[in-house]
């Protein structure tokens, strides 16, 4: 049903349905460098040179556009990675929404094949918003000052 995580480490997803899209694997959940399991490719871990900014930048493609027109995003990283994941976080909630809905809403106006490609899609955007989720998690957590621990 899934197809197995790639070289980049990305989420599984599911086989396309026939007339469907082709996706390519999301990143969002690929381990960056020395950060830990989640943490958002591009962004070195806590600790290297740049790395604020770098999260900064992750963090801002992640909320809506004009989340940059405010500095104070900016200058407090810590606050723009608590919003974001309060935004990813709803993102969540209406796909798990929509994805309850969907049959009985949109059934008669795009029919049964429309509402199983619909499924499909939304299937596919809920697990790159919970890739999403975690890494702006772990870039809070990172940004708050915690040390990240391997297992071994």
């Amino acid at each position: 049903m899934f197809d197995d995580a790639g070289p980049a480490g990305g989420p599984p997803l599911r086989a396309p349905t026939p007339g469907a899209p082709v996706r390519q694997r999301s990143t969002a959940g690929a381990t960056g460098a020395g950060g830990p399991p989640g943490w958002p490719q591009g962004v070195p871990p806590p600790g290297a040179r740049g790395w604020e900014q770098r999260a900064v930048g992750w963090l801002l493609d992640h909320c809506p556009p004009d989340y940059r027109l405010y500095p104070a995003w900016r200058r407090h990283p810590v606050a723009l990675a608590w919003l974001a994941v309060r935004h990813l976080d709803a993102q969540l909630e209406a796909m798990r929404s929509s994805y309850r809905e969907v049959r009985v809403a949109l059934v008669d106006d795009i029919g049964p094949e429309g509402v199983t490609q619909v499924l499909a899609d939304l299937e596919c955007e809920g697990v790159r918003l919970v890739a999403a989720r975690r890494a702006a998690g772990l870039l809070l957590d990172g940004l708050r000052g915690l040390e990240f621990v391997p297992r071994l």
